[in-house]
């Protein structure tokens, strides 16, 4: 498709974005198809059987469950903003999005990642409580707090990309925009700009650094504080039921902020190579199909939640009752 161009104040406007995704023969574009489409599905069974099993299962309504059906419903949402684009890419010639398309896709792609990182700090400073303060966890982690730092990450989230388009979608784009990769991402758009992009590359790294290192400093703190509490636990099997409570949650961590940051260490330079394109991958695609797995593997409540959500959903609704801490 040729890309269109308006004339405004004597500047081209681009109204479409060329995605170069990942070029290769048409009988492996066919096969990446069949593969991310059986994984975005399985993406999203996975999530929403979780969701299903917490809001049914009185024994899960924790904060910590509650933490993770929100985890779960937001990667449900962060894997649809990216895979259905990219599946049609597979099977199309025509591998343009709009401009609006692009921005929207960027500006909820950012929320969702935002919103993860922080959540991911809140869930392990909901498991500092539970292991280190236990007589005080019902006092501090109640409704109303569990609520309300829930929808503090997601607003933070939402300014935090509002806050980036709104440096980002004034950039000038000419000619032929090619981004060199599979969606529309920060630094590939940066790199496709044909005007000075420093204002938006500082705010960027500014909000960036906000949002990775803060959630960070709190899980290292509150991982360094589990640790020195479990190492003073006499029993051995005491240490590892305290370990089980808050393995699922750290390998996650390890995943997501491994993948990501890696990424986002140096996007400027990173992006210049489609080896990058690989990694994406990983945070975009992989850790949101293993994530639902890895707290099913480690978690034996959610496993009993989950066998009874599965054999007993079709016989109707189970109990309902209000999240407690």
């Amino acid at each position: 498709m040729t890309t269109i161009i308006l004339e405004v104040d004597n500047r081209t406007v681009t109204t479409h974005f060329i995605l170069l995704g990942f070029p290769t023969r048409t009988a492996f574009q066919r096969l990446f198809f069949s593969i991310f489409l059986a994984t975005y599905l399985l993406t999203l069974l996975e999530n929403l059987l979780i969701i299903l099993a917490i809001h049914s299962d009185g024994q899960l309504h924790k904060p910590m469950y509650l933490f993770l059906s929100h985890l779960s419903f937001l990667e449900m949402w962060y894997v649809t903003v990216i895979s259905p684009k990219m599946l049609v890419d597979f099977l199309s010639h025509d591998k343009s999005i709009s401009f609006n398309g692009c921005m929207s896709q960027l500006y909820f792609f950012v929320t969702f990642v935002c919103t993860e990182y922080i959540l991911l700090a809140i869930m392990a400073f909901d498991r500092y409580v539970a292991i280190c303060n236990p007589l005080r966890y019902p006092v501090i982690m109640t409704n109303q707090l569990c609520g309300t730092l829930a929808g503090a990450c997601w607003f933070c989230g939402l300014m935090t990309a509002m806050i980036k388009m709104v440096f980002i979608a004034q950039l000038h784009y000419c000619g032929t925009p090619q981004i060199n990769h599979y969606f529309c991402d920060i630094s590939p758009l940066l790199n496709v700009s044909c005007e000075d992009a420093s204002q938006a590359e500082l705010v960027d790294f500014f909000l960036a650094l906000m949002v990775i290192a803060i959630p960070l400093c709190v899980v290292a703190a509150s991982y360094a504080a589990i640790l020195a509490t479990i190492l003073r636990i006499p029993s051995a099997r005491g240490r590892q039921k305290a370990l089980s409570t808050c393995a699922s949650h750290l390998t996650v961590v390890i995943l997501f902020y491994s993948t990501t940051l890696f990424t986002y260490a140096r996007p400027k330079l990173m992006y210049a190579y489609n080896s990058n394109k690989v990694v994406s991958v990983l945070y975009t695609v992989i850790v949101p199909l293993l994530n639902p797995i890895i707290y099913c593997l480690r978690n034996h409540e959610v496993k009993a939640a989950l066998r009874k959500t599965i054999h007993c959903r079709g016989s109707g609704p189970q109990g309902n009752g209000a999240f407690s801490s």
